[in-house]
């Protein structure tokens, strides 16, 4: 039993709607596709998906990363033997967390398949989904009334708003959110770095004094600067999140060292792939910190993994797995607020 090939393919996918935050807007999922095979045939795939802002990662970076040094030290190896192959891909380059992602969930999802269970199963878990919140792209007031109320008429019941590329107005646009949607709808925020600390302190500060109830604010202030991130974290009662600031193992501890947020958004292109993801939980939880797990602009296969995980190993909040509902035609199912995982071994998707 051997790792026979490992190959790439890009995917360019349209989304029904542009994706709009603080830092882009996206109109296309662009991903690099991981496929291992053994020497029987069973394969297992992975993605590292495009997001300049994000990771700075290329599609021709992660692809020339997976084809060479991953490559090289994954062929001829047993499938079956998981934590070796993941130190190899740990250790076989610098950096290079999405490609390290794509190939980690690759080889998960080969090893659930020659077993014949799910990644879910394999990670510990026996669900069969995971509640998802829904995002909400940064635009007009009108706008964002409109699909908050088709969101919660398709059955969400946490809703994440994007805001920061407006600071001015994003006080008024989450009060007109509220009020349309009722007190029973949870509301999240996300700036995507989009204010500086005295912004964000004061914009947060006029939530909270109009009772708007949001549940968390996610990234407020630049990624590489943790003591805006605490500043903001000290002068606010709104539990504030780390999205865009945590990456790695030592992004975290160096967050829980300044306390310089409540919460961290474990994504699986920024930290690497799974197993790193499960080691970001178990830190968290050691220093009774808040966590979700989160989606990029990505496809079917990142979310069906993110998703495998929160089924197996939970998180301290709903987290957010929309990205493939976002998708022209997605082949995952979301049910009123929930991402129903296909029922067959592995990821259970197709590349």
């Amino acid at each position: 039993m051997s790792i026979a090939e490992v190959s790439t393919h890009i995917a360019r996918l349209p989304l029904h709607t542009p994706f709009v935050t603080a830092l882009r807007t996206a109109t296309h999922v662009e991903s690099v596709v991981v496929t291992v095979t053994d020497d029987q045939g069973v394969t297992g795939i992975g993605e590292a998906p495009q997001v300049w802002r994000v990771t700075g990662e290329s599609l021709d970076g992660a692809r020339a990363c997976v084809d060479g040094p991953l490559r090289d030290v994954l062929l001829g190896t047993d499938p079956d033997d998981l934590n070796t192959l993941l130190d190899r891909v740990e250790t076989a380059v610098v950096g290079n967390r999405g490609a390290k992602a794509a190939v980690d969930i690759a080889l998960h999802d080969l090893a659930a398949r020659r077993l014949g269970v799910s990644v879910t199963r394999l990670l510990g878990g026996t669900a069969t989904g995971a509640t998802t919140d829904v995002t909400l792209s940064a635009g007009g007031t009108d706008a964002l009334v409109s699909a908050a109320l088709d969101r919660v008429g398709e059955g969400f019941t946490v809703l994440k708003i994007k805001v920061g590329a407006d600071p001015a107005g994003d006080t008024e646009r989450i009060k007109a959110v509220r009020a349309a949607v009722g007190d029973d709808i949870a509301l999240r925020l996300d700036a995507n770095q989009g204010w500086n600390p005295k912004q964000a302190v004061a914009i947060i500060g006029r939530f909270e004094d109009a009772g708007l109830g949001i549940e968390f604010v996610e990234q407020p202030t630049p990624a590489h600067d943790l003591d805006a991130l605490a500043y903001v974290t000290e002068r606010t009662l709104t539990p504030i999140m780390a999205d865009e600031s945590a990456h790695t193992m030592r992004d975290a501890v160096e967050i829980i060292r300044r306390r310089a947020a409540d919460m961290i958004n474990v994504k699986l292109a920024k930290c690497g792939g799974l197993r790193p993801a499960r080691a970001l939980f178990t830190l968290a939880r050691a220093h009774d910190m808040g966590y979700i797990v989160g989606s990029m602009m990505e496809s079917h296969i990142g979310v069906a993994a993110a998703a495998s995980l929160v089924a197996a190993c939970g998180t301290t909040a709903v987290s957010d797995l929309d990205a493939a509902w976002w998708l022209t035609a997605p082949p995952l199912t979301y049910d009123k607020g929930r991402i129903v995982l296909p029922s067959g071994p592995g990821l259970g998707v197709t590349a």
